[in-house]
């Protein structure tokens, strides 16, 4: 029987550790276990623990993305970072329209914008430069929104949203435990401990969070990527397109950031996923190799690209089986974006997917702590199954594509060169999956 206590709630302009004026609004949240009162929003339980309501476990875009959904509906919540500070190494992500879509919702959408081109179509190519077929997004579908953003500048517009001290840096997660009422004991690799209400795990592909709840390991894909994000100090050269180059195992792509950078990639088959690689004159000298006969346009980018920019990884996803994969949510531990469903990047929406989790996690989290009719079990169960219809169909699709993109056998390849790609593709329906509706996030009134 779904049982009630009383959550305190920041107001969202205030910040959520060591106030000195604290002022606190109240609202009655259903569990499925006993009645529990939490006297402070942060506040030493009588074994010495720190006790919090909400605990978002990582601070990337899921997890920050899923902090601010929460501080616009007036939620605060403590996010846990193992990291010293951000981690905003990497390259750049696409964001299409339904990431768009998110930002926006949440108020950051504005302030992103002018960072960052507006990608008016895209042109794949042969691996001798000729052009195969070009589109331009706004022919196929008059409201789509492409943009290839900097993981870095994205992560710290999220960040700069939250009140102070929400992030809470070197703090790698070590154990979890649930405990009888249903709230769950985190242990720190430093030693300290948390006890939550409410954990959002957003710790990504390898996920501690998730494997506590019964998910397995992501599954290598058969492909790596090369990644960079060229840099031209005197203005970069191309046109605000997706550039695609296809060979035989292999393909490429470039795509203009902004007015000085632009980022690529290399994909390119391994069984196996062979020595880890950090060195970047290494990382260069094999990206080139790869497309030495290819366009000198993606040779001088990558000749172009900062060291730490420059990075090779192995493509891998979780395909949530109906039936076999656990749901997104155990008790009151849910989660979000690549800790429960990593994705191949072949359809640009690993990123977009988070987004679009948190702001349906954060919603119906809040229609539970506002005294709605679910309790916060119940909204997390809603949450999983509503996502999973989203999610799992992407992740299957994503592999798919990239496995036929992948190909290396040359009759395959040149059906697909001379017919496939010239005559049958068509964007409209591959862009399909960009649909998505949000409502922007208000909290209430304080």
């Amino acid at each position: 029987m779904a049982m009630s206590f009383l959550l305190p709630i920041y107001p969202p302009t205030q910040s959520p550790l060591h106030s000195s004026a604290r002022s606190y609004r109240w609202f009655s949240v259903r569990t499925g276990s006993k009645p529990v009162c939490l006297a402070m929003t942060r506040a030493q339980t009588s074994g010495g623990d720190l006790e919090e309501s909400v605990v978002i476990v990582g601070a990337g875009i899921g997890g920050l993305a899923t902090a601010v959904s929460l501080h616009r509906l007036g939620i605060r919540s403590v996010v846990l970072e193992q990291a010293e500070s951000l981690r905003t190494g990497g390259t750049s992500l696409t964001l299409f329209k339904n990431g768009w879509r998110v930002l926006d919702a949440i108020s950051v959408g504005p302030q992103l914008r002018t960072q960052f081109l507006e990608i008016e179509g895209m042109v794949v190519k042969q691996e001798d430069g000729r052009e195969l077929r070009s589109f331009k997004f706004k022919d196929e579908d008059q409201s789509q929104e492409v943009r290839a953003v900097e993981r870095r500048v994205l992560l710290e517009t999220l960040a700069s949203q939250l009140p102070p001290q929400t992030i809470r840096f070197s703090s790698k997660l070590k154990t979890i435990q649930s405990n009888a009422n249903g709230d769950t004991l985190l242990e720190l690799e430093d030693g300290s401990q948390l006890l939550a209400n409410i954990v959002i795990g957003c710790d990504g592909i390898r996920s501690k969070v998730a494997s506590w709840m019964g998910f397995s390991e992501p599954k290598y894909a058969g492909h790596c990527a090369f990644r960079g994000l060229g840099f031209y100090p005197n203005g970069q050269p191309f046109q605000r397109k997706v550039n695609y180059i296809y060979g035989r195992g292999l393909r490429a792509g470039y795509v203009p950031v902004s007015a000085t950078k632009v980022y690529w990639f290399i994909c390119f088959n391994s069984p196996s996923l062979g020595p880890k690689i950090t060195d970047p004159a290494i990382l260069k000298k094999q990206a080139k190799e790869l497309v030495s006969t290819w366009p000198e346009d993606l040779q001088d980018l990558i000749d172009l690209t900062p060291d730490e920019t420059i990075s090779r990884t192995p493509l891998v996803d979780r395909w949530l089986w109906p039936g076999i994969a656990p749901p997104a949510s155990k008790g009151r531990v849910v989660l979000v974006g690549d800790a429960w469903h990593p994705m191949t990047p072949n359809l640009g929406q690993g990123a977009c997917c988070a987004l679009e989790d948190s702001v349906v996690l954060a919603n119906k989290l809040a229609g539970a702590i506002n005294g709605g009719s679910e309790s916060v079990e119940e909204a997390m169960e809603s949450y999983g199954s509503e996502r999973w219809s989203r999610a799992f169909p992407l992740t299957v699709r994503a592999n798919l594509v990239g496995s036929l993109l992948q190909w290396d056998n040359p009759l395959v390849c040149s059906v697909r060169d001379k017919f496939v790609i010239p005559k049958l593709v068509r964007l409209g329906p591959m862009l399909e999956h960009t649909n998505f509706e949000c409502e922007p996030l208000y909290g209430s009134k304080t």
